[in-house]
């Protein structure tokens, strides 16, 4: 087993190698206390910590960060991205999960590209203007969009290293 210290953002309930520590950000604090109570209840409390912070001012140095369905949704995705890449060790990677888009919006006229472009319509991209930036991305930026942003926080790599017709899993390194 590897051990690591890893974030993860936004929070979940997953168990931890038990050679690994692992830390979940959110910067809503009741989410933080129920990843709390969970990890609690799992018992795996001893190499699981979750903090309130928010994307763009979370503490510390990791080998592994990831987001999960939240980079659309922040008004400052760039600053966030930033962020992430001064909290990577210089071998680090951060793994983003977005939903599944293509680069043009003709090619997302599918049905789950459909859902999508009405949930981010209602749900983030209201929620990434009323943010500070309020760059708003929104469920169907693309992986070209995307990497604009990675690139515009000082990635120097990013990949696709995964999809699914609901999401992409990309893969940036410093």
């Amino acid at each position: 087993m590897l051990d690591a210290v890893m974030v993860h953002r936004p929070c979940s309930w997953h168990r931890p190698s038990p050679i690994s520590r692992f830390v979940g950000f959110d910067y809503h604090a009741p989410s933080i206390e129920r990843a709390r109570k969970a990890a609690e209840v799992a018992g795996v409390g001893v190499n699981t910590r979750f903090d309130v912070a928010a994307a763009k001012s979370y503490p510390g140095t990791y080998d592994l960060v990831t987001f999960f369905d939240c980079l659309h949704d922040m008004g400052d995705p760039t600053g966030a991205a930033t962020h992430v890449h001064g909290s990577l060790k210089p071998d680090g990677t951060w793994m983003i999960v977005e939903p599944f888009a293509h680069d043009h919006l003709a090619a997302n006229l599918n049905p789950v590209g459909r859902v999508y472009y009405a949930a981010s319509t209602f749900v983030c991209t209201p929620a990434s203007v009323s943010q500070e930036v309020g760059l708003a991305l929104g469920a169907q930026a693309g992986e070209a969009r995307l990497r604009k942003v990675v690139t515009g926080g000082g990635f120097k790599r990013l990949r696709r290293a995964a999809e699914t017709p609901f999401n992409m899993v990309l893969e940036a390194r410093p």
